[in-house]
Protein backbone atom coordinates (compact mmCIF):
# COMPACT_ATOMS: atom_id res chain seq x y z
CA UNK A 1 0.00 0.00 0.00
CA UNK A 2 1.04 3.49 -0.48
CA UNK A 3 1.36 5.91 1.98
CA UNK A 4 0.33 10.12 2.03
CA UNK A 5 2.70 12.72 3.73
CA UNK A 6 1.51 15.46 4.09
CA UNK A 7 4.11 18.54 5.09
CA UNK A 8 2.69 20.97 7.60
CA UNK A 9 4.96 23.75 6.76
CA UNK A 10 2.69 26.33 4.46
CA UNK A 11 1.30 25.20 1.45
CA UNK A 12 0.57 21.67 3.26
CA UNK A 13 2.23 19.83 -0.07
CA UNK A 14 1.11 16.15 -0.67
CA UNK A 15 3.44 13.21 -1.67
CA UNK A 16 1.70 10.01 -2.18
CA UNK A 17 4.65 7.02 -2.05
CA UNK A 18 5.54 3.18 -0.85
CA UNK A 19 9.47 4.42 -1.42
CA UNK A 20 10.87 3.52 1.93
CA UNK A 21 13.47 5.74 2.15
CA UNK A 22 11.60 8.51 0.33
CA UNK A 23 8.86 8.04 3.51
CA UNK A 24 11.75 7.61 6.42
CA UNK A 25 13.46 10.96 4.99
CA UNK A 26 10.06 12.70 5.52
CA UNK A 27 9.61 11.96 9.06
CA UNK A 28 10.16 13.96 11.83
CA UNK A 29 12.09 11.41 14.50
CA UNK A 30 13.61 12.73 17.88
CA UNK A 31 14.89 9.11 18.68
CA UNK A 32 19.04 8.80 17.89
CA UNK A 33 18.67 5.05 17.32
CA UNK A 34 15.57 5.65 15.12
CA UNK A 35 18.08 8.03 13.37
CA UNK A 36 20.32 5.14 12.07
CA UNK A 37 17.68 2.87 10.81
CA UNK A 38 16.92 6.54 8.57
CA UNK A 39 20.12 6.54 7.33
CA UNK A 40 20.27 3.27 6.19
CA UNK A 41 17.74 3.05 4.36
CA UNK A 42 18.89 6.34 2.68
CA UNK A 43 22.46 4.79 1.87
CA UNK A 44 20.65 1.53 0.73
CA UNK A 45 18.34 4.18 -1.79
CA UNK A 46 21.69 6.08 -2.99
CA UNK A 47 23.91 2.80 -3.32
CA UNK A 48 21.34 0.19 -5.14
CA UNK A 49 18.11 2.33 -5.28
CA UNK A 50 15.68 -0.82 -3.93
CA UNK A 51 15.50 -2.63 -0.95
CA UNK A 52 15.04 0.09 1.19
CA UNK A 53 11.99 -0.99 3.37
CA UNK A 54 13.16 -4.18 3.21
CA UNK A 55 16.76 -2.95 5.14
CA UNK A 56 14.75 -1.87 7.89
CA UNK A 57 12.23 -4.37 8.59
CA UNK A 58 15.53 -6.66 8.67
CA UNK A 59 17.04 -3.94 11.14
CA UNK A 60 14.28 -3.87 13.20
CA UNK A 61 13.87 -7.67 13.71
CA UNK A 62 17.15 -8.22 14.33
CA UNK A 63 16.85 -5.72 17.26
CA UNK A 64 13.35 -6.89 18.68
CA UNK A 65 15.07 -10.36 18.35
CA UNK A 66 18.15 -9.37 20.45
CA UNK A 67 15.89 -6.96 22.97
CA UNK A 68 14.74 -10.78 23.68
CA UNK A 69 18.24 -12.53 23.83
CA UNK A 70 19.62 -9.30 26.47
CA UNK A 71 16.14 -10.30 28.61
CA UNK A 72 17.47 -13.43 28.65
CA UNK A 73 20.90 -12.56 29.84
CA UNK A 74 23.36 -12.72 27.21
CA UNK A 75 25.58 -9.86 26.74
CA UNK A 76 25.26 -7.68 23.39
CA UNK A 77 29.06 -8.75 22.19
CA UNK A 78 27.91 -12.54 22.39
CA UNK A 79 25.25 -11.66 20.08
CA UNK A 80 26.82 -9.08 17.75
CA UNK A 81 29.61 -11.53 17.38
CA UNK A 82 26.86 -14.21 16.60
CA UNK A 83 24.98 -12.09 14.33
CA UNK A 84 28.25 -11.27 12.55
CA UNK A 85 28.71 -15.22 12.06
CA UNK A 86 24.89 -15.89 10.55
CA UNK A 87 25.40 -12.66 8.03
CA UNK A 88 28.49 -14.17 6.56
CA UNK A 89 26.80 -17.47 6.73
CA UNK A 90 23.71 -16.17 5.08
CA UNK A 91 25.98 -14.44 2.70
CA UNK A 92 27.76 -17.32 1.48
CA UNK A 93 24.38 -19.71 1.17
CA UNK A 94 23.07 -16.74 -0.98
CA UNK A 95 26.47 -17.02 -3.54
CA UNK A 96 26.10 -20.33 -3.46
CA UNK A 97 22.63 -20.47 -4.98
CA UNK A 98 23.10 -17.46 -7.45
CA UNK A 99 22.51 -17.64 -11.86
CA UNK A 100 24.66 -15.81 -13.70
CA UNK A 101 23.43 -15.30 -17.40
CA UNK A 102 25.85 -12.74 -18.08
CA UNK A 103 26.76 -14.61 -21.54
CA UNK A 104 23.68 -15.33 -23.08
CA UNK A 105 22.16 -11.88 -23.95
CA UNK A 106 18.89 -12.95 -24.36
CA UNK A 107 18.44 -14.93 -21.21
CA UNK A 108 20.13 -11.78 -19.54
CA UNK A 109 17.68 -9.58 -20.94
CA UNK A 110 14.94 -11.81 -19.43
CA UNK A 111 16.52 -11.76 -16.22
CA UNK A 112 16.79 -8.09 -16.50
CA UNK A 113 12.63 -7.61 -17.52
CA UNK A 114 12.17 -10.02 -14.50
CA UNK A 115 13.84 -8.08 -11.97
CA UNK A 116 12.40 -4.76 -13.20
CA UNK A 117 9.31 -6.31 -13.04
CA UNK A 118 9.81 -7.62 -9.74
CA UNK A 119 10.89 -3.88 -8.28
CA UNK A 120 7.93 -2.44 -10.31
CA UNK A 121 4.87 -4.60 -8.77
CA UNK A 122 4.95 -3.12 -5.29
CA UNK A 123 4.78 0.41 -6.85
CA UNK A 124 1.91 2.40 -8.40
CA UNK A 125 3.28 1.18 -11.98
CA UNK A 126 2.47 -2.55 -11.58
CA UNK A 127 -0.60 -2.26 -13.46
CA UNK A 128 1.60 -1.78 -16.61
CA UNK A 129 4.48 -3.45 -15.31
CA UNK A 130 5.57 -5.01 -18.51
CA UNK A 131 5.40 -1.58 -20.36
CA UNK A 132 7.93 -0.20 -18.06
CA UNK A 133 9.48 -2.72 -17.44
CA UNK A 134 10.64 -2.79 -21.20
CA UNK A 135 11.19 0.81 -20.92
CA UNK A 136 13.60 0.51 -17.92
CA UNK A 137 15.72 -2.30 -19.85
CA UNK A 138 15.73 -0.38 -22.76
CA UNK A 139 16.90 2.59 -21.06
CA UNK A 140 19.40 0.59 -18.88
CA UNK A 141 20.69 -1.21 -21.85
CA UNK A 142 22.07 1.39 -23.92
CA UNK A 143 24.05 2.66 -20.93
CA UNK A 144 25.97 -0.05 -21.91
CA UNK A 145 26.98 -0.65 -18.48
CA UNK A 146 28.04 2.23 -16.66
CA UNK A 147 25.62 3.08 -13.67
CA UNK A 148 25.51 7.10 -14.40
CA UNK A 149 21.75 7.49 -14.45
CA UNK A 150 22.77 11.38 -15.81
CA UNK A 151 22.00 10.26 -19.39
CA UNK A 152 18.54 8.80 -18.81
CA UNK A 153 16.50 11.90 -18.42
CA UNK A 154 12.65 11.45 -17.20
CA UNK A 155 10.64 14.33 -18.68
CA UNK A 156 7.08 14.52 -16.62
CA UNK A 157 4.19 15.79 -18.45
CA UNK A 158 0.66 15.24 -17.06
CA UNK A 159 -2.33 14.16 -19.28
CA UNK A 160 -2.99 11.17 -21.25
CA UNK A 161 -2.78 7.79 -19.57
CA UNK A 162 0.33 6.00 -17.75
CA UNK A 163 0.24 3.49 -20.68
CA UNK A 164 1.16 6.56 -23.17
CA UNK A 165 4.54 6.56 -21.27
CA UNK A 166 7.20 5.93 -23.90
CA UNK A 167 11.28 6.19 -24.51
CA UNK A 168 12.74 7.88 -26.69
CA UNK A 169 16.25 8.14 -28.16
CA UNK A 170 18.14 11.15 -28.39
CA UNK A 171 17.50 14.09 -25.89
CA UNK A 172 14.02 16.54 -25.51
CA UNK A 173 14.63 20.05 -24.16
CA UNK A 174 11.46 21.57 -22.46
CA UNK A 175 12.01 24.76 -24.34
CA UNK A 176 9.68 26.63 -27.24
CA UNK A 177 12.16 27.46 -30.06
CA UNK A 178 12.73 31.17 -30.07
CA UNK A 179 10.35 33.24 -32.82
CA UNK A 180 11.47 34.02 -36.48
CA UNK A 181 13.81 30.73 -36.22
CA UNK A 182 14.26 27.31 -38.10
CA UNK A 183 12.04 25.27 -36.69
CA UNK A 184 14.39 21.73 -37.77
CA UNK A 185 17.84 21.77 -38.54
CA UNK A 186 19.92 18.44 -40.12
CA UNK A 187 23.43 17.71 -39.18
CA UNK A 188 23.36 20.86 -36.51
CA UNK A 189 26.19 22.11 -34.29
CA UNK A 190 25.36 23.35 -31.45
CA UNK A 191 27.26 25.50 -29.03
CA UNK A 192 26.13 25.09 -25.57
CA UNK A 193 26.86 28.20 -23.45
CA UNK A 194 26.40 29.50 -20.23
CA UNK A 195 26.89 33.53 -20.54
CA UNK A 196 24.71 36.66 -20.75
CA UNK A 197 23.47 37.71 -23.93
CA UNK A 198 21.18 41.03 -22.62
CA UNK A 199 23.98 43.50 -22.34
CA UNK A 200 22.25 45.97 -25.28
CA UNK A 201 21.09 47.98 -22.76
CA UNK A 202 22.16 49.71 -20.33
CA UNK A 203 21.71 47.59 -16.81
CA UNK A 204 23.63 48.99 -13.85
CA UNK A 205 21.95 50.36 -11.47
CA UNK A 206 22.44 53.65 -9.86
CA UNK A 207 25.19 54.13 -12.30
CA UNK A 208 25.03 58.24 -12.94
CA UNK A 209 25.85 59.16 -16.68
CA UNK A 210 25.92 62.78 -16.77
CA UNK A 211 25.75 63.86 -20.48
CA UNK A 212 25.15 67.23 -22.28
CA UNK A 213 22.34 66.13 -24.64
CA UNK A 214 20.15 63.39 -25.60
CA UNK A 215 22.38 62.14 -28.58
CA UNK A 216 25.08 61.48 -26.19
CA UNK A 217 22.33 58.86 -24.21
CA UNK A 218 21.97 57.44 -28.23
CA UNK A 219 25.85 56.74 -28.18
CA UNK A 220 26.33 54.90 -25.19
CA UNK A 221 23.40 52.62 -26.76
CA UNK A 222 25.11 52.55 -30.17
CA UNK A 223 28.06 51.55 -28.28
CA UNK A 224 26.73 48.85 -26.50
CA UNK A 225 24.64 47.39 -29.07
CA UNK A 226 27.69 47.12 -31.17
CA UNK A 227 29.44 45.21 -28.25
CA UNK A 228 26.78 43.07 -28.44
CA UNK A 229 26.93 42.27 -32.23
CA UNK A 230 30.54 41.48 -31.85
CA UNK A 231 29.91 39.17 -29.26
CA UNK A 232 27.19 37.86 -31.50
CA UNK A 233 29.21 37.76 -34.54
CA UNK A 234 31.92 35.86 -32.66
CA UNK A 235 29.48 33.03 -31.58
CA UNK A 236 28.27 32.67 -34.92
CA UNK A 237 32.23 32.45 -35.84
CA UNK A 238 32.02 28.70 -34.52
CA UNK A 239 30.46 27.61 -37.81
CA UNK A 240 27.26 26.73 -35.32
CA UNK A 241 23.49 26.25 -36.44
CA UNK A 242 21.91 25.82 -33.02
CA UNK A 243 22.70 27.98 -29.66
CA UNK A 244 21.82 26.84 -26.23
CA UNK A 245 22.23 29.38 -23.43
CA UNK A 246 21.64 28.82 -20.14
CA UNK A 247 20.74 32.61 -19.36
CA UNK A 248 17.89 34.87 -21.27
CA UNK A 249 19.11 36.33 -24.25
CA UNK A 250 17.81 39.50 -25.49
CA UNK A 251 15.38 40.13 -28.95
CA UNK A 252 18.15 41.98 -30.28
CA UNK A 253 20.95 39.26 -30.24
CA UNK A 254 18.23 36.89 -31.13
CA UNK A 255 17.30 38.89 -33.87
CA UNK A 256 21.17 38.79 -34.88
CA UNK A 257 20.63 34.61 -34.29
CA UNK A 258 17.55 34.43 -36.17
CA UNK A 259 19.04 36.49 -38.80
CA UNK A 260 21.65 34.00 -39.76
CA UNK A 261 19.76 31.03 -39.53
CA UNK A 262 20.54 30.15 -36.33
CA UNK A 263 18.26 28.48 -33.49
CA UNK A 264 18.88 30.10 -30.23
CA UNK A 265 17.62 28.33 -27.03
CA UNK A 266 17.87 30.65 -23.80
CA UNK A 267 17.46 29.89 -20.55
CA UNK A 268 17.93 25.86 -20.78
CA UNK A 269 17.93 24.94 -17.28
CA UNK A 270 20.84 23.66 -15.80
CA UNK A 271 20.69 20.11 -15.68
CA UNK A 272 18.75 20.50 -18.99
CA UNK A 273 21.98 22.17 -20.79
CA UNK A 274 24.54 19.97 -18.12
CA UNK A 275 23.20 16.72 -20.18
CA UNK A 276 22.70 18.48 -23.70
CA UNK A 277 26.66 19.07 -23.34
CA UNK A 278 26.73 15.62 -22.26
CA UNK A 279 24.79 13.63 -24.50
CA UNK A 280 25.55 16.09 -27.75
CA UNK A 281 29.37 15.29 -27.21
CA UNK A 282 29.83 19.38 -26.50
CA UNK A 283 31.22 21.41 -24.04
CA UNK A 284 29.62 24.15 -22.18
CA UNK A 285 31.70 27.70 -23.06
CA UNK A 286 31.49 30.73 -21.75
CA UNK A 287 33.96 32.68 -23.18
CA UNK A 288 34.06 32.94 -27.11
CA UNK A 289 37.52 34.58 -28.04
CA UNK A 290 39.15 31.53 -29.71
CA UNK A 291 36.89 29.02 -31.42
CA UNK A 292 39.11 26.29 -31.88
CA UNK A 293 39.10 25.33 -28.75
CA UNK A 294 35.65 24.79 -28.10
CA UNK A 295 33.93 21.52 -28.26
CA UNK A 296 30.75 21.71 -30.09
CA UNK A 297 28.10 19.04 -30.11
CA UNK A 298 26.49 17.44 -32.91
CA UNK A 299 23.87 16.14 -33.29
CA UNK A 300 21.37 14.56 -36.93
CA UNK A 301 18.07 16.38 -36.28
CA UNK A 302 16.68 19.35 -34.29
CA UNK A 303 13.13 19.14 -34.70
CA UNK A 304 10.44 20.47 -32.54
CA UNK A 305 7.40 18.27 -31.45
CA UNK A 306 4.03 18.22 -29.00
CA UNK A 307 3.98 16.07 -26.50
CA UNK A 308 0.10 16.33 -24.80
CA UNK A 309 -0.02 20.64 -24.93
CA UNK A 310 3.21 21.17 -24.62
CA UNK A 311 6.05 21.76 -28.01
CA UNK A 312 9.33 20.15 -27.02
CA UNK A 313 12.48 20.21 -28.39
CA UNK A 314 13.82 16.74 -29.85
CA UNK A 315 17.56 16.43 -30.43
CA UNK A 316 18.00 12.86 -32.52
CA UNK A 317 20.78 11.07 -33.48
CA UNK A 318 22.99 12.47 -30.83
CA UNK A 319 26.53 11.26 -30.37
CA UNK A 320 26.69 9.33 -27.21
CA UNK A 321 24.34 6.68 -28.27
CA UNK A 322 24.06 5.68 -24.87
CA UNK A 323 21.23 8.61 -24.06
CA UNK A 324 18.17 8.43 -23.96
CA UNK A 325 14.39 10.26 -22.33
CA UNK A 326 11.74 8.49 -20.85
CA UNK A 327 8.46 10.51 -21.41
CA UNK A 328 6.06 10.22 -18.48
CA UNK A 329 2.09 10.33 -18.56
CA UNK A 330 -0.04 10.30 -15.90
CA UNK A 331 -2.98 11.89 -14.74
CA UNK A 332 -1.74 13.80 -12.04
CA UNK A 333 1.10 15.16 -10.56
CA UNK A 334 1.51 13.00 -7.73
CA UNK A 335 1.33 10.13 -9.70
CA UNK A 336 3.93 11.15 -11.98
CA UNK A 337 6.50 12.15 -8.59
CA UNK A 338 5.40 8.92 -7.39
CA UNK A 339 5.76 6.84 -10.90
CA UNK A 340 9.23 8.69 -11.91
CA UNK A 341 10.57 7.32 -8.01
CA UNK A 342 9.51 4.01 -9.07
CA UNK A 343 10.70 3.93 -12.30
CA UNK A 344 13.89 5.61 -10.82
CA UNK A 345 13.98 2.53 -8.65
CA UNK A 346 13.94 0.02 -11.45
CA UNK A 347 16.72 1.97 -13.24
CA UNK A 348 19.13 2.08 -10.06
CA UNK A 349 18.65 -1.83 -9.74
CA UNK A 350 19.07 -2.59 -13.46
CA UNK A 351 21.84 -0.85 -14.23
CA UNK A 352 23.97 -2.24 -11.19
CA UNK A 353 22.82 -5.76 -12.27
CA UNK A 354 24.17 -5.08 -15.38
CA UNK A 355 27.72 -4.61 -13.90
CA UNK A 356 27.35 -7.24 -11.23
CA UNK A 357 25.31 -9.97 -13.44
CA UNK A 358 23.95 -12.60 -10.50
CA UNK A 359 20.76 -12.82 -10.08
CA UNK A 360 18.20 -14.88 -7.32
CA UNK A 361 14.96 -15.73 -7.39
CA UNK A 362 12.53 -13.47 -4.94
CA UNK A 363 9.32 -13.39 -3.15
CA UNK A 364 10.93 -14.34 -0.02
CA UNK A 365 12.89 -17.14 -1.38
CA UNK A 366 16.29 -15.70 -0.33
CA UNK A 367 15.25 -15.14 3.09
CA UNK A 368 14.63 -18.75 3.35
CA UNK A 369 17.40 -19.65 1.60
CA UNK A 370 19.44 -17.70 3.77
CA UNK A 371 17.41 -18.94 7.39
CA UNK A 372 17.82 -22.40 6.21
CA UNK A 373 21.79 -22.08 6.09
CA UNK A 374 21.40 -20.08 9.57
CA UNK A 375 19.70 -22.60 11.24
CA UNK A 376 22.04 -25.37 10.11
CA UNK A 377 25.28 -22.96 11.41
CA UNK A 378 23.01 -22.40 15.08
CA UNK A 379 23.20 -26.11 15.39
CA UNK A 380 26.42 -26.81 14.78
CA UNK A 381 27.82 -23.71 16.92
CA UNK A 382 27.97 -24.33 20.66
CA UNK A 383 27.49 -22.04 23.39
CA UNK A 384 25.52 -18.80 23.96
CA UNK A 385 26.08 -17.63 20.48
CA UNK A 386 23.90 -19.75 18.60
CA UNK A 387 21.19 -18.31 20.08
CA UNK A 388 21.66 -15.47 18.58
CA UNK A 389 22.55 -16.99 15.24
CA UNK A 390 19.27 -18.67 15.91
CA UNK A 391 17.34 -15.19 16.01
CA UNK A 392 19.34 -14.08 13.17
CA UNK A 393 17.77 -16.60 11.58
CA UNK A 394 14.07 -16.11 13.09
CA UNK A 395 14.54 -12.38 12.26
CA UNK A 396 15.20 -13.47 8.14
CA UNK A 397 11.89 -15.02 8.45
CA UNK A 398 10.36 -11.49 9.13
CA UNK A 399 10.29 -10.58 5.24
CA UNK A 400 8.56 -13.58 3.89
CA UNK A 401 5.81 -12.74 6.86
CA UNK A 402 5.67 -9.22 6.18
CA UNK A 403 5.33 -9.78 2.18
CA UNK A 404 2.41 -12.64 3.24
CA UNK A 405 0.79 -10.30 5.33
CA UNK A 406 0.42 -7.15 3.26
CA UNK A 407 -1.09 -9.57 1.08
CA UNK A 408 -3.84 -10.36 3.71
CA UNK A 409 -2.73 -13.87 3.78
CA UNK A 410 -2.55 -16.11 6.66
CA UNK A 411 1.08 -15.42 7.49
CA UNK A 412 1.76 -18.07 9.88
CA UNK A 413 0.48 -20.79 7.73
CA UNK A 414 2.47 -19.80 4.57
CA UNK A 415 5.57 -19.39 5.94
CA UNK A 416 5.53 -22.78 7.82
CA UNK A 417 4.46 -24.39 4.62
CA UNK A 418 7.93 -22.04 2.93
CA UNK A 419 10.27 -23.70 5.61
CA UNK A 420 8.83 -27.30 5.01
CA UNK A 421 9.05 -26.53 1.34
CA UNK A 422 12.67 -25.28 1.52
CA UNK A 423 14.13 -28.53 3.87
CA UNK A 424 13.85 -29.82 0.78
CA UNK A 425 17.39 -29.89 -1.80
CA UNK A 426 17.71 -27.07 -3.96
CA UNK A 427 13.49 -26.20 -3.88
CA UNK A 428 12.62 -22.83 -5.27
CA UNK A 429 9.45 -21.93 -3.21
CA UNK A 430 8.76 -18.63 -2.64
CA UNK A 431 5.16 -16.61 -1.78
CA UNK A 432 2.70 -16.53 -4.71
CA UNK A 433 1.02 -13.63 -3.29
CA UNK A 434 -1.43 -13.64 -6.73
CA UNK A 435 -2.99 -17.06 -5.63
CA UNK A 436 -2.02 -17.04 -1.86
CA UNK A 437 -0.26 -20.01 -1.49
CA UNK A 438 3.30 -21.08 -1.90
CA UNK A 439 4.80 -21.01 -5.15
CA UNK A 440 7.64 -22.03 -7.68
CA UNK A 441 9.27 -18.45 -8.13
CA UNK A 442 11.63 -19.47 -11.22
CA UNK A 443 8.19 -20.41 -13.85
CA UNK A 444 6.55 -17.11 -11.89
CA UNK A 445 9.55 -15.28 -13.32
CA UNK A 446 10.39 -13.25 -9.60
CA UNK A 447 13.75 -12.38 -9.64
CA UNK A 448 15.73 -9.94 -7.82
CA UNK A 449 19.39 -8.56 -8.23
CA UNK A 450 21.92 -9.97 -6.06
CA UNK A 451 23.62 -6.60 -5.16
CA UNK A 452 20.36 -5.62 -3.47
CA UNK A 453 19.99 -8.41 -0.85
CA UNK A 454 23.56 -8.43 -0.25
CA UNK A 455 23.13 -4.41 0.63
CA UNK A 456 20.21 -5.14 2.67
CA UNK A 457 21.76 -8.23 4.33
CA UNK A 458 24.86 -6.50 5.29
CA UNK A 459 23.77 -2.99 6.10
CA UNK A 460 20.66 -4.29 8.25
CA UNK A 461 23.09 -6.22 10.34
CA UNK A 462 25.89 -3.23 10.58
CA UNK A 463 22.97 -1.12 11.76
CA UNK A 464 21.77 -3.84 13.89
CA UNK A 465 25.29 -3.92 15.46
CA UNK A 466 25.99 -0.45 15.75
CA UNK A 467 22.14 0.36 18.15
CA UNK A 468 23.14 -2.61 19.94
CA UNK A 469 26.59 -1.88 20.92
CA UNK A 470 24.83 1.26 22.74
CA UNK A 471 23.68 0.88 26.50
CA UNK A 472 22.91 4.70 27.15
CA UNK A 473 22.08 7.79 25.28
CA UNK A 474 23.05 10.69 26.45
CA UNK A 475 21.52 13.97 25.77
CA UNK A 476 24.28 16.91 26.27
CA UNK A 477 23.31 20.42 27.49
CA UNK A 478 23.48 22.81 24.49
CA UNK A 479 26.87 25.23 24.46
CA UNK A 480 26.14 28.31 25.74
CA UNK A 481 26.74 31.25 23.33
CA UNK A 482 29.46 33.36 25.17
CA UNK A 483 28.78 37.38 24.82
CA UNK A 484 31.43 37.96 21.83
CA UNK A 485 30.77 41.41 22.48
Amino acid sequence: MDKILQSTGRGHSVTVTNDGATILKSLHIDNPAAKVLIDISKVQDDEVGDGTTSVVVLAGELLREAEKLVGSKIHPMTIISGYRMAADCARRALLDRVKDNKDDAEKFRLDLMRIAMTTLSSKILSQDKEHFANLAVDAVMRLKGSTNLESIQIIKKAGGSLKDSFLDEGFILDKKIGLGQPKRIENANILVANTAMDTDKVKIYGARVRVDSMAKVAQIEGAEKEKMREKVQKIIGHGINCFVNRQLIYNFPEELFADAGILAIEHADFDGIERLALVTGGEIASTFDNPESVKLGHCKLIEEIMIGEDKLIHFSGVEMGQACTIVLRGASFHVLDEAERSLHDALCVLSQTVNDSRVLLGGGWPEMVMAKAVDELARKTPGKKSHAIEAFSRALIAIPTTIADNAGLDSAELVAQLRAEHHKEDSNAGIDVITGSVGDMSELGISEAFKVKQAVLLSATEAAEMILRVDEIITCAPRRREDRM
